[in-house]
């Protein structure tokens, strides 16, 4: 089938754009000819994917980092997930890299090329988050990996504003340090699959289909994206100590066995801020808002490309 890709530019700190003619060659070894389109600004992603989805695409790829694919995806479901859709493909770029862990893709972009070709078709989760946007809009969009609230929420705004170091885990060890230093836990109304609400002080609530984000941490290390569950991960009174003397547990998954952990699995999750708090939300690496939120699990929602 003949790719039509979505590409983001300005995605590995521009080099994206400015090398987009190696990227054309490996997909064209692999794969022969393809269409291609550029994004400009926020948002095109989605309004690309539904475009080309609507002519009759019939395999989509996101070029570009985990935000671009997000709104690919988003694009692709279109508000109401439709069997028989497109299937999805992701050329990797970006800083985090955390949707292409999840996926099992290589970090380069002639292996990513070559699944294109001969990868294997998975059919996985989608999680779908209503929430309040910077204007206090109601909005709808889908993510393939984790979002959640608290200060992953000022993380991803902190490395979407600029904080790019050569490596994405460099990036986020950075932004994650900085916002632990300043913050303290805000107060949350949340429940889980329609259960009891419960009122507490939380560092992050994280959502997860996939496993990781923040730049490889292993926020869920048991999360699957075709088991039709969420796995939720709550922390409370995580703080810039914690963070420098456990990183190992946050990478390697077993900071799940800390006390300040805890871990469920859910269908649904609703949150509400208290107390006028603002609690910034993180949407595959994007911030696209803060609470209310209500995040849904979305099952066999994607067909999508994956390596071996």
């Amino acid at each position: 089938m003949k790719p039509y890709l979505i590409v983001n530019p300005a995605s590995a700190a521009g080099r994206t754009g400015r090398h987009f003619d190696a990227i054309a060659r490996a997909v064209h070894a692999s794969v022969g000819a393809f269409e291609c389109a550029f994004t400009k600004a926020r948002g095109d992603g989605v309004r690309l994917a539904r475009e080309a989805r609507d002519a009759g695409a019939e395999l989509i790829v996101a070029v570009g980092g985990d935000g671009t694919a997000s709104e690919v995806i988003d694009g692709l479901v279109g508000g109401a997930p439709r069997a028989g859709g497109p299937l999805f493909g992701f050329i990797p770029r970006g800083t985090g890299g955390d949707l292409r862990r999840a996926l099992g893709l290589a970090g380069d972009v002639a292996s990513a090329a070559r699944t294109l070709a001969r990868g294997s078709e998975a059919v996985l989760d989608l999680g779908r988050i209503t929430f309040a946007g910077p204007d206090g809009a109601r909005q709808v969009r889908h993510f393939a990996n984790v979002a959640g609230f608290g200060v992953s929420g000022v993380v991803s705004a902190a490395v979407n504003r600029g904080l790019k170091l050569p490596s994405g885990r460099l990036s986020f060890m950075l932004a994650s340090a900085r916002a632990l230093l300043t913050w303290s836990d805000r107060p949350v109304r949340w429940r889980a699959d329609e259960g009891p609400w419960q009122e507490e002080r939380l560092t992050a609530l994280s959502v997860c289909n996939g496993r990781y984000f923040g730049g490889g941490m292993q926020v869920a290390p048991d999360a699957r994206m075709d088991d039709g569950l969420f796995d939720v991960v709550v922390w409370k009174g995580l703080d810039l100590v914690d963070f420098v003397g456990k990183r190992r547990m946050l990478y390697d998954g077993t900071h799940v066995e800390l006390p300040n952990t805890r871990v469920l699995r859910a269908r649904t999750v609703e949150a509400e801020p208290l107390e006028g708090a603002e609690i910034p939300l993180d949407v595959d690496g994007e911030a696209p808002g803060v609470l209310p939120a209500r995040f849904e699990i979305l099952p066999g929602a994607l067909r999508i490309r994956v390596g071996p």
